[in-house]
This record gives C-alpha cells, sequence and structure tokens, in this order.
C-alpha cells in the first residue's frame, strides 16, 4: 500500500570538506539582534559551505544516527566532487549527542557560537529537537529535515524550519486506511506512554473514526517495557483482527515477543520509526511478517531513479554496511538541502535559503516529489507498506 501524495527523490552526494574557514562580515549587530543577523549571514566565499548536524552517532540510537549521517555525506560527496554548489563545497560538521538532550543543547550552543555554521541539517530525535526548537526560532537559523515524524517538530510560526518525512499521525492513518481496505473491523491499539505514542494513538484513532473500526483494547506501554507483557495479553483478550503497534525502542521488542507469545499469527501493523536492523534483529524470527509503514521508498528499489542514483552515491563511499530506509532517508534530506542551495544561487544568504525552500514546490527529484508548503507542513507525505520477510529483509 503506498500513499504517493509525495514521490521519491534522486541526487547527487557529498563528501565532507575540512579547510579551515575564514570568518564573513555579518550584517548588522548579531548581540543586539541575533534573529536579523543571523538571516542576513552569507556562506563563506571560500569554497565552503558549513552546516552543522548534532546527532547520535554512539549510544541506544547510533545505528539510526550513523546510516542518515553516511547517506547524506553520500549525497555531499557526489555534489561536491562534481565542484559543489555555484562553485562552493558542502561542509557537514557533525557532533554527537548520543541521544541526549543536554548534549544535544551543548552542541546548539557551538554550532550558534560559530559566525560559519550557515544551517543546521538533519538533527536528530524528538526530546532533542523540541528542545532546540526556542533557540533555533529565536535565531532564525534554517534548521532543515529534523529526524521525527511528531508533530511537536512542526511549528506553524517558525519560517526558518524546514520538515521533510511524513508526521507519526499521517503513518498512523495509513495503516488504519490500508486495514480498512483489506476489511478488516476489529483493532487493538498498543502505544507508548509518550508524546511519540499519543500521536501515533491520535491519528489512529481520528483514521478508525473515519473508516467506522472498532477499537477492541487500548493500551499504553512504558518506555522501559515493564508492563509489556500485560499489555500484550490485555490486547489479545480483546480478540482483535489486527493490532497496530506505536511503540519504538525497547518497547516495541518486549511487546512483540509477549503478543507473538500468546498469539504468533496476529497480524501486527508498526510505523517506519520501529523498522531499524537492530530492533528487527533483537525481535528475531518474531518480526517475520510485520508490516511496518515507510516514509521512503525501498532502498533496493532500482526502479526508482532517485534510488538508483543513490546507491550509486552510497557504494562511491566505499560504506560496508548494507543501505537501509534511514541511509536513503539522510540521502534525500541534503539532496533537497542542495536543491535549495542551487537556487539561492551565487548570492546565498540564510534569508535568500529561506525564501527559496518556500518557493520549492511539487519538484521531483527522482520518483519522489516533495514540495514546502506552509510552516507546521512536510514537505513529504509519502507513506508506503512493507513487510519484514525472511532473515529480516523488507519487501513490498
Amino acid at each position: 500500500m503506498k500513499s504517493q501524495r509525495n514521490l521519491p527523490a534522486s541526487a547527487s552526494l557529498a563528501r565532507t570538506s575540512h579547510r579551515n574557514l575564514t570568518r564573513r562580515h555579518v550584517l548588522g549587530a548579531m548581540a543586539a539582534v541575533p534573529a536579523l543577523a543571523h538571516l542576513s549571514l552569507h556562506a563563506q566565499d571560500n569554497g565552503i559551505i558549513k552546516i552543522g548536524q548534532s546527532i547520535a552517532l554512539t549510544g541506544p540510537l547510533a545505528e539510526l544516527g550513523q546510516a542518515m549521517h553516511q547517506g547524506a555525506k553520500a549525497c555531499f560527496a557526489a555534489v561536491n566532487a562534481q565542484g559543489g554548489v555555484a562553485g562552493r563545497k558542502i561542509e557537514l560538521s557533525a557532533l554527537d549527542d548520543g541521544y541526549d538532550i543536554k548534549r544535544a543543547l551543548a552542541n546548539l550552543d557551538t554550532f550558534l557560537a560559530d559566525k560559519n555554521t550557515f544551517a543546521l541539517f538533519n538533527c536528530m530525535g524528538t526530546p532533542m529537537i523540541e528542545a532546540m526548537l526556542p533557540k533555533v526560532v529565536e535565531t532564525g537559523i534554517p534548521f532543515f529535515s529534523p529526524f521525527t515524524g511528531a508533530l511537536v517538530a512542526r511549528p506553524k510560526n517558525a519560517r526558518n524550519v524546514f520538515n521533510i518525512r511524513a508526521s507519526y499521525p499521517e503513518e498512523a492513518e495509513q495503516l488504519v486506511q490500508h486495514l480498512a481496505t483489506i476489511g478488516i473491523k476489529r483493532i487493538a491499539i498498543a502505544y507508548q506512554n509518550n508524546s511519540f505514542g499519543k500521536e501515533v494513538y491520535e491519528g489512529a484513532r481520528l483514521a478508525m473514526e473515519k473508516h467506522k473500526l472498532t477499537g477492541t483494547a487500548i493500551v499504553t506501554v512504558e518506555n522501559n517495557a515493564s508492563d509489556a507483557g500485560s499489555a500484550a495479553t490485555k490486547l489479545a483478550e480483546s480478540n482483535p483482527e489486527a493490532v497496530l503497534v506505536g511503540l519504538a525502542g525497547k518497547p516495541t521488542i518486549e511487546f512483540i515477543k509477549a503478543i507473538r507469545a500468546v498469539r504468533k499469527g496476529l497480524p501486527l501493523y508498526a510505523l517506519s520509526i520501529m523498522g531499524t536492523s537492530a530492533t528487527i534483529k533483537s525481535i528475531g524470527e518474531d518480526a517475520t511478517g510485520i508490516a511496518i509503514s515507510q516514509v521512503m521508498p525501498l532502498p533496493t528499489n532500482t526502479v526508482v531513479p532517485m534510488v538508483r542514483e543513490f546507491q550509486q552515491a552510497w557504494k562511491a563511499t566505499g560504506a560496508q554496511q548494507e543501505a537501509s530506509h534511514l541511509a536513503l532517508e539522510g540521502y534525500v534530506n541534503a539532496r533537497v538541502f542542495v536543491e535549495v542551495l542551487r537556487r539561492a544561487g551565487r548570492g546565498l544568504t540564510r534569508s535568500s535559503f529561506i525564501e527559496n525552500a518556500w518557493n520549492l514546490k511539487r519538484h521531483d527529484l527522482g520518483g519522489f516529489e516533495i514540495g514546502f508548503s506552509e510552516p507546521g507542513k512536510n514537505a513529504s507525505r509519502f507513506v508506503e507498506l512493507t513487510l519484514v520477510g525472511r532473515e529480516g529483509r523488507f519487501i513490498r
């Protein structure tokens, strides 16, 4: 099942350039009027456009962060190999936050203190992004493609914040729509007892009302997964035809193992955040047959021109790990960033970047269409359904 309100993208990729940067004159007094000063900041004229990324390269979610970071680097490397954008190379400067809010905020301060940082790119994680946003909005620095489907990362009053991936409620809506299409009437929902889980539940609830589907049981699971077993038992006893799993990390693993123990063949539907190779591996054979929504095309589907370009760029970096949805997402985010840079041209400023981003409408990156409409909306609404096959591989 695929929603093609936005389709896949194609692009060039990039290797980071580590030259010494020189500071450029900033129009206005930054200390006195930080937002205006930041907006007027020009990209460096010495051939470098420096962008900052706070991301988990170590810690429990390192697999996600590393994949996205490498995917973006592949794009920027390809772009730089072709001479950059308007003769300027792109430098992706990543600081590891280990999926920790305090470290992420410290990274943000480091980037903002460096007047050579033109924009923030693909920062990771709902808690970190929520904590960063007040200062991001205040300074006006472009905040491009944060990695989260949470609505909190989609402020309606911030023209400098640009989301690309479909939101968690949109993923949940597409899963429910699919279930309704195939004739499923009785759905149980397990969602995480945090803001992420509540957004998933609300999206699913509204979709179920629309399609007149019955919720047989609704349960929450704590972040430490201590109640995953009892939640699974309660859902199984409600005799659902399918279960929508709004969980991430450890709660996903423990809940799925528990529900498989009591109802082996019960159809399970989960969101893209669950579909990392580490999570699938931890679940083991119990993962086989789980349906997972994805916000990017299958990274092996080279029928899509953008995916072919991604694969070429990925291989050119000499990456040892297998290309994944997350790596492709990093690539797509970088590709869209590059497209905005190209439209802004040689007179690149933060203001011109922001204006050109909002003017990017219905742009086809090679089978993946994106377009920015207004603050609070994501540029892509692409959602498709995949299944976990044998050996943990995704199939359509």
